[in-house]
């Protein structure tokens, strides 16, 4: 079983001295030399600036003043509640082993594996990108409100130049300035971040003691264009300390136009705009690779990042309603200026929280793109990601990320880039809320996180409320961001991903399967829903190719094993020579494109070993019920590997993949003359140790002469259409009357009509010969057998053949169960009716309709569509063992030269006319 790590390996635990434990999560970038930051830094410090963001200084006006205290309040905690439903799967799989660099992308591609992992590790970094270029752009928007040449207010200084150069200047150089913190490592990075959260807490903490400590005031009102381009008349705000008036008018929503954008606000938008400030609680996560110890630290920093912004929003809230009235509200977001004891501190607090963001956004990004590019998933185009400093630094990803930032600022206002950004961490959380579903559900018992307040309902929760508030966002960005994970998990998953991380998926699989086993009760089997479950036995596929594909069109959404017996004696052996075969076998199931398992067996004799796999192969109700098996003659075995388009190989003896070929996994056919490792006798001991089981029995012979277009996965269709022979009557006991009608006759018709539901058998017709007794007229018997057909919804051509004038004219009727095969009718005789029956069945290889007595049509009898394959009917074996030789002599003539056949014999009722 593969595994990405070992623990085993990675501690050492062999009784050793001196060993030293790694850190939890050792693997990130650099190593554990590159793990330094404590969880107060390294998660509460930058998660805290994230959900803060612009909006805590920007947009508390604007929430409260439209929305109104209580559906502020139920807004937030509808927000708090889809972060937190995250922040519990977050918690969960950081507490269930080691977490290396990387955060939510190396959760989510350890889980989901690398397809839908790389996909959405690549959108996140995408989003880390944008949402840094966002930020930047924003401060320098802040920057120039206050100090540009354009600036409007009595505030404004007017001493920095205006326009898109400028702009893209400014934020430009404040790039630079993030970028070579971002550079120089995790250690600068946080206490940049440190100083910054500083400044934004003395800022907070400045603009709560404003509330208190400052008095009623009239607050002038920057004047708003009007509609021809007037402006409109001037407006005040008031500030009223705590009063209970203020907020009776403040508790009830109060919807109107934004003067920023000129519109009307609903309750969804307020809402996204809210959302959007919030959506930070993964910045600690993408400090994964430097973090001293994750698996405590990301759970621990981010409760308590998300509790303590709750309790500050939550506070602002209350406080914003209190004390100011809803026209200030809503006509100037930025009042915490307007009522601060000491305005710059607010600016200050502004400048600090945009460059936070911009600061976690570009390290973030370049954690997750190291990682995509040491996971080697996009291949060359990441390769410069993977450069590291001596200290584990992963300079080349910030260098790689700045350069793209740089890209994003060239395109100047990215107001529409916002609800993107948002959209893609809302697909990068659910993914993690699925991850850590699938984990829950597929109950492996390796899942076992120390942190447990988390359910399967949370997760399903969480993964449902980010799904919701992506379409609430925005539906164009959400359904372009499905589809883009849609493109590069296609693309990830054409060019083949490590295969050793372990994929919840099979897990899941299993868990389901195994479910569903269990429900599948065989005591209440019906007739109706029957459908064949194949065991083919194969002794080399090299030449069993073709009986392959056939039996994978013959199972009708049934059960299929492949089963090989490989002889030999375990006591004699040192190890079991099975298990490395399942590998190669597999591969042939994959290259062959059928849908079957392989099933390998370890037995003294192959009659052993086929009795081993027809009692234990399968599980609960689905266990093989017909036993299928080449035919047993002296034909030399041919090399389908040599022409079969999918097993071609490389000169060098490797196949396009680049994996060993097939034709070096298994041994070269056997040569003509050479040993069998199955006798006659026990051949047919294994044909009736089936048939004692209660299994159907299907010999096939001469299936290598199918053309390649009947055994194809696609439409079989043909320049001439061809036809399926069906002979429901056992041609070695002629009788009198219609009583072929049985159960091995109903078996016939029914694996047949199985075979013409196959896309490559479409065009093929049936036909069923229907053989008239010497004392029966032609026409009652095909009478009844038309109207059984009609019954059983089988369409086919009728025909009537004369079939016992010779050799059943003797008192046909006190025959017995092979008569002829167990010896009670003379060898020569028994011989005689074997050719004479393989003789009439060659005849009508080839004929068209009518060319048998009282047909449907009356003709000429000449030539039409060819015999594609023949479905003949198989004897039971004799009792007698000492006349199974003599039995396999007459199966080969009677079956000799009619090209692809099926003997089958069937022992269990398959068909049914109720409903």
């Amino acid at each position: 079983m593969a595994s990405e790590n070992s623990p085993l390996l990675a501690y050492r635990l062999l009784g050793e001295e001196g060993v030293t434990f790694p850190a939890n999560g050792a693997g990130g970038p650099g190593g554990t030399s590159a793990r330094k930051l404590s969880t107060f830094l390294g998660v509460v410090v930058p998660t805290v600036l994230s959900m803060f963001s612009i909006v805590v200084f920007l947009r508390i006006g604007f929430v409260v003043g439209h929305a109104g205290l209580l559906q502020a309040l139920a807004m937030l905690l509808v927000a708090y509640f889809i972060l937190a439903l995250t922040v519990l799967s977050v918690c969960a799989i950081a507490t269930n082993g080691a977490v290396r660099g990387g955060g939510p992308y190396f959760m989510i591609s350890r889980t989901l594996g690398p397809e839908v992992g790389g996909s959405i590790g690549l959108m996140f970094y995408l989003a880390n990108v944008c949402g840094c270029a966002v930020s930047l752009l924003g401060l320098v928007e802040a920057v120039l409100d206050v100090f540009g040449a354009d600036a409007t207010g009595s505030s404004g200084l007017r001493v920095l130049p205006q326009g898109y150069g400028w702009s893209l200047l400014y934020g430009s150089l404040l790039l630079g300035l993030v970028g070579g913190v971002c550079t120089l490592g995790a250690g600068l990075y946080a206490r940049a971040s440190f100083l910054t959260f500083l400044l934004v807490s003395g800022s907070l903490a400045s603009v709560l003691v404003s509330f208190v400590a400052v008095g009623p005031r009239v607050i002038q009102l920057t004047p708003r264009p009007g509609p021809n381009g007037s402006s409109l008349p001037p407006q005040v705000g008031h500030f009223t300390g705590f009063n209970s008036s203020t907020l009776k008018a403040n508790l009830g929503a109060g919807y109107a136009k934004d003067y920023t954008t000129g519109a009307m606000m609903t309750f969804a938008s307020v809402f996204a705009v809210l959302f959007n400030g919030c959506t930070g609680i993964m910045a600690g996560a993408n400090m994964s690779g430097e973090l001293k110890d994750p698996s405590r630290a990301i759970p621990l920093g981010t409760i308590v990042a998300v509790a303590y912004t709750f309790f500050i929003y939550i506070l602002l809230f209350f406080l914003s309603s209190f004390t100011c009235d809803r026209t200030l509200l809503q006509e100037d977001y930025g009042f915490f200026r307007a009522i601060s004891l000491w305005p710059p501190l607010v600016l200050i607090g502004i400048y600090a929280t945009s460059l936070s963001a911009s600061m976690s956004s570009l390290i973030g990004a370049s954690r997750i793109l190291h990682a995509l590019a040491q996971d080697n998933l996009f291949g060359m185009i990441l390769a410069p990601a993977k450069v590291v400093s001596r200290g584990g630094n992963p300079w080349g990803a910030v260098l790689y990320s700045w350069g793209l930032v740089q890209l994003v600022l060239l395109v100047g206002k990215l107001n529409t880039l916002a609800a993107v950004v948002t959209v893609f961490y809302l697909v990068a959380y659910a993914a993690v809320d699925l991850s850590c579903l699938s984990l829950e559900w597929a109950s492996a018992p390796n899942f076992r996180p120390t942190f447990s307040l988390f359910s399967w309902h949370t997760c399903l929760l969480g993964v449902a409320s980010c799904l919701l508030m992506m379409f609430l966002i925005s539906p164009g960005a959400a359904g372009g961001s499905l589809l883009l994970m849609g493109l590069l998990s296609a693309l990830l998953t054409a060019r083949g991903g490590p295969s050793s991380w372990g994929y919840v998926s099979q897990a899941l699989l299993f868990h389901q399967v195994r479910k569903y086993l269990l429900r599948l009760d065989v005591r209440k089997e019906h007739v109706k829903f029957w459908r064949p479950q194949l065991l083919l036995l194969v002794g080399n596929p090299r030449g069993a190719l073709p009986l392959l594909r056939l039996a994978n069109q013959l199972k009708k959404g049934g059960l299929y094993v492949l089963g090989h017996v490989t002889l030999g004696d375990l006591d004699c052996l040192p190890s079991d020579p099975v298990q490395p075969q399942y590998g190669a076998w597999l591969s042939l199931v994959d290259r062959a494109q059928v849908k079957a398992f392989v099933d390998l067996t370890l037995s003294p004799s192959v009659r052993q070993g086929a009795q081993h796999l027809l009692r234990i192969s399968g599980l609960g109700g689905m266990k093989p019920n017909t036993l299928v098996l080449g035919f047993y003659d002296d034909a030399a075995p041919q090399d389908h590997f040599l022409t079969d388009p999918a097993f071609s190989e490389s000169a060098d003896g490797t196949q396009e993949g680049g994996s060993p070929a097939l034709s070096t996994l298994f041994p070269p056919p056997r040569a003509p003359g050479s040993p069998r490792a199955l006798s006659p006798q026990d051949y047919v001991a294994t044909v009736a140790d089936a048939l004692k089981m209660n299994k159907n029995v299907v010999l096939a012979r001469a299936c290598g002469a199918l053309p390649p277009e009947r055994l194809s996965r696609g439409s079989g269709g043909t320049s001439q259409p061809h036809h399926v022979d069906v002979w429901p009557l056992n041609l070695l006991r002629p009788r009198d009357g219609p009583g072929y009608v049985d159960v091995c006759g109903l078996f016939l018709l029914q694996m047949a009509t199985i075979l013409g539901m196959v896309p490559a058998w479409h065009s093929a017709r049936l036909r069923i010969f229907l053989c008239l007794g010497p004392r029966e007229a032609p026409g009652a018997a095909e009478g009844r057998l038309r109207a059984l057909l009609s019954q059983l919804r089988i369409r086919a051509e009728v025909q009537e053949v004369v079939w016992g004038d010779g050799a059943g004219s003797g008192e046909p009727e006190e025959e017995e169960e092979g008569d002829f095969v167990n010896g009670r009718r003379g060898d020569a005789e028994a011989e005689a009716l074997a050719c004479s029956a393989n003789a009439l069945v060659r005849a009508q290889q080839g004929r068209g309709r009518g060319g048998g007595p009282g047909g449907p049509e009356s003709g000429d009898g000449g030539e039409g569509p060819t015999t594609a394959l023949t479905f003949l009917y198989l004897p039971r074996p004799p009792a007698d063992p000492a006349r199974y030789p003599r039995y396999l002599a007459l199966l080969e003539t009677l079956s000799r030269d009619l090209g692809p056949t099926l003997l089958i014999h069937g022992v269990t009722p398959v068909t049914c006319t109720d409903l």
